[in-house]
């Protein structure tokens, strides 16, 4: 992980640690990388989600990369996946997503892609952070007719929203879903998306204000969307985050259905049909144990990688697999899109569920869910880096794994995008794993706060 860039782009609370001066500045270092090759003016697309503080950060970012010889093109609020497909469908050389995903409103990030829609491979983000920090290669501000242009593009969503609903294989008649938007970027998509692709839909948190984006709604607060799919008997309920580039769903009992089981569910029928690449999945070292049992049982290959998506999306490329993400929502369909996407993965839900015919419950039920818990331990910048190697934290964490043994297992992790430290055990037995996972979590505080 760099100084600045985590596993999902530069973050922080907008107008203090993410300035409107430090936007200017990561504007005009991203051009200056871009430029050190054959592209002499680069153009690039910002996109944005409803936060109040994205329409400032935005201006800045252009301010930025204009004041050293880009051309923008901005395609207002936007899901991250859209900006991803958009920027490789318009030919621009690159592309900016202004958004703190599912974050609340204080906080604000920004994500880099490359012209081919794929984030930014460490060492450009590298090159972009020595000039941030290090001043190696101040930017040259140009003058007169080499200032870049600002021009609008708020047209340009359609061809996403077009793109997604390609990717439906048949008529959803008869299903009867809800969508929260989180008031975040899929309040834009959403209705327009999936209203046309024919079953009967429901839209909740869709009016955004700038400041309640994520606010107890969203995949992070599912609470409102598990009551409403069951008061009103609904098929399924699907949750974006801010962004829109993950996704959780809820069956008609109201039941959570994670990352992991849409996965499941969705490589069992892709290998049925016979598109599942390679018979292999990618999935992170946070996925549960259950879920390397249910590909066993249905000869599936599994590769865990490092805790973020863009890791997950290196191995797929890198290897040809189709699918692959993470627990928490980010689901990759590399046949369709070069990023996590929560309305393409809502899409192949309900296609899965429509030529089956099989309730999202029975669908998710393929995979056995070990008891899981998470903990979330407030640390300093400081704090994460000495989490790594305190002697204290790592016998703590030992003496759990010698007492789980072979039913259970022990995973502590910085957060790449928050000040967390994150302590997740599971195992067979419920009640030894949240003992376990409180005694390490009070080691912690004691040595990092």
């Amino acid at each position: 992980m760099g100084r600045l860039f985590g596993t999902d782009g530069v973050r922080g609370i907008a107008n203090s640690e993410l300035s409107c001066e430090f936007a200017v500045k990561i504007g005009r270092a991203a051009a200056t990388v871009l430029m050190s090759g054959d592209i002499k003016r680069p153009r690039v697309m910002i996109g944005k989600d409803t936060r109040i503080s994205s329409d400032m950060l935005e201006s800045a970012i252009a301010a930025g990369l204009c004041s050293v010889g880009a051309d923008v093109v901005l395609v207002g609020v936007a899901p991250t996946p859209a900006v991803a497909y958009l920027v490789k469908r318009e030919g621009c050389d690159a592309g900016i997503m202004i958004s703190a995903s599912h974050n609340t409103c204080e906080y604000n990030g920004i994500k880099i892609f490359k012209s081919d829609g794929y984030k930014l491979p460490d060492e450009l983000e590298e090159k972009i952070e020595e000039l941030l920090l290090d001043e190696t290669m101040p930017p040259t501000v140009k003058i007169g007719g080499e200032v870049g242009k600002i021009c609008s593009d708020k047209g340009a969503i359609s061809h996403y929203i077009d793109h997604i609903r390609s990717t439906a294989e048949c008529d959803f008649g008869g299903l009867r879903v809800a969508f929260d938007c989180a008031n975040g970027s899929a309040s834009v998509t959403a209705r327009k998306l999936f209203t046309k692709l024919g079953a009967d839909c429901r839209f909740l948190c869709s009016e955004p204000d700038g400041t309640n984006i994520n606010a107890g709604c969203g995949s992070t607060h599912l609470e409102r969307l598990q009551k409403y799919v069951v008061d009103n008997a609904l098929d399924a309920g699907f949750a974006f985050d801010g962004d829109a580039d993950r996704l959780l769903a809820v069956d008609a009992d109201g039941n959570i259905i994670d990352g992991d089981m849409i996965i499941a569910l969705c490589s069992k029928h892709m290998k049925e049909k016979g598109v599942l690449n390679k018979d292999t999945v990618v999935v992170t070292v946070m996925s549960n144990m259950g879920f390397t049992r249910f590909c066993g049982k249905n000869g599936i290959a599994y590769e865990r990688t490092k805790v973020g998506d863009r890791y997950v999306l290196e191995n797929m490329v890198e290897n040809g697999y189709s699918i692959g993400g993470e627990q928490s929502g980010h689901v990759i369909f590399l046949d369709y899109a070069s990023t996590g996407d929560g309305q393409l993965t809502a899409v192949q839900i309900m296609n899965v569920m429509k030529q089956t015919g099989k309730p999202l419950s029975e669908l998710a039920a393929v995979m056995e869910v070990f008891p899981q818990i998470m903990i979330n331990v407030k640390v300093s910048n400081i704090g994460k880096v000495r989490c790594l190697y305190d002697e204290e934290i790592k016998k703590s964490v030992s003496e759990a794994e010698k007492e789980l043994g072979s039913s259970g297992r022990v995973l502590v992790r910085v957060s790449g995008t928050e000040p967390l430290v994150r302590v997740m055990l599971e195992g067979s037995d419920g009640n030894l794993i949240k003992r376990l996972g409180e005694e390490i979590a009070e080691v912690i505080r004691e040595r990092l706060i």
